[in-house]
């Protein structure tokens, strides 16, 4: 005899939710997702219509996993664990309904041809910090290969099973206690230099506290997070622009953004202080403006050699 499947848990909370914009769910969540191989997401979604996309994460209440699908439409949210009910609730503000962009206008014609192109760009909020502000701190002054392999492994060593009947196995970020546990070792194992270890040891400490700023939003949610000691502008301006949607938290100090954005509205390269002379016309919604261009597929020119990857494992 063939043996039963085991039975599926079913959802410890779910809704059907029918969002009155273009949605493009993609779009919306990628931003969250740190790399093809992050342990804390898992999608199988095909254009418009079927597949899944799965996502761990820490709640006030607890860790969850939600799980959402798109048809005729509708959402469906299905989720898992202590925080199910917290994360299905928050289902429309993830997938942009809180997000308003009244009053932006293209200015530059790259910017007003996205814009038109992509009328379900919006911006999603997780409502949640810690779980967007650990993988920012990794990916402080490393490219994007090297923080993707620390957030990585770091998940897998020191993060909860996912709860529910993932599609494969999946963790959530590890907690901030348990952060402040993982031994000097791991984090040389991990490859996370000691200067990224101690920003991310000193948010750890006072991560409740951190929560706040989800609920303050705008400069003062990332003023409350500039107050811990290795978290500057840019960091504060990749949480924010994640958790609580921030139209106007552009990320200065970025290695690519203000080139691209110098090529893109005005044909030149341009440093931070250019960038935001050029996105001045955009305020308060320039996170908004550099979204449409990224989006756009536009790449800027290159002139040199990329910036090469350090593995701090072997130091």
């Amino acid at each position: 005899m063939v043996p039963e499947a085991p039975p599926v848990a079913a959802p410890e909370a779910e809704r059907v939710w029918r969002p009155d914009f273009v949605l493009d769910l993609r779009a919306l969540i990628a931003p969250l997702r740190r790399g093809k191989g992050d342990p804390t997401f898992h999608t199988d979604l095909e254009g418009s219509h079927g597949g899944e996309l799965w996502r761990a994460t820490p709640t006030p209440e607890g860790p969850a996993t939600l799980a959402l699908s798109r048809r005729d439409g509708e959402v469906r949210a299905r989720a898992w664990g202590p925080g199910a009910a917290w994360i299905v609730d928050g289902v429309p503000a993830l997938l942009g309904a809180e997000d308003d962009d009244a009053g932006f206008v293209g200015h530059h014609p790259l910017v007003a041809e996205a814009r038109r192109r992509m009328p379900g760009l919006r911006l999603g909020a997780t409502r949640t910090v810690w779980d967007q502000l650990l993988p920012a701190i990794l990916e402080q002054k490393v490219t994007g290969t090297e923080a993707r392999r620390s957030f990585r492994e770091l998940c897998w060593r020191f993060g909860e099973d996912a709860p529910g009947p993932t599609p494969r196995r999946m963790k959530l970020p590890p907690t901030p206690r348990r952060t402040r546990e993982i031994p000097d070792w791991e984090w040389h194992r991990a490859g996370v230099d000691q200067a990224r270890r101690r920003a991310i040891l000193a948010a750890a400490t006072v991560a409740h506290r951190l929560e706040k700023a989800a609920e303050l939003r705008g400069e003062a949610g990332r003023a409350l997070l500039r107050k811990v000691p290795g978290i500057g502008v840019w960091t504060a301006a990749e949480v924010a622009q994640r958790s609580w949607g921030d139209p106007d938290a552009v990320s200065v100090g970025d290695f690519h953004i203000p080139s691209t954005v110098g090529w893109a509205l005005v044909g030149r390269k341009l440093d931070d202080a250019g960038m935001l002379e050029v996105l001045a016309c955009y305020k308060p919604q320039r996170q908004r403006a550099v979204r449409y261009i990224e989006a756009s597929g536009f790449r800027r020119p290159r002139f040199g050699p990329r910036f090469s990857p350090k593995d701090y494992r072997t130091y």
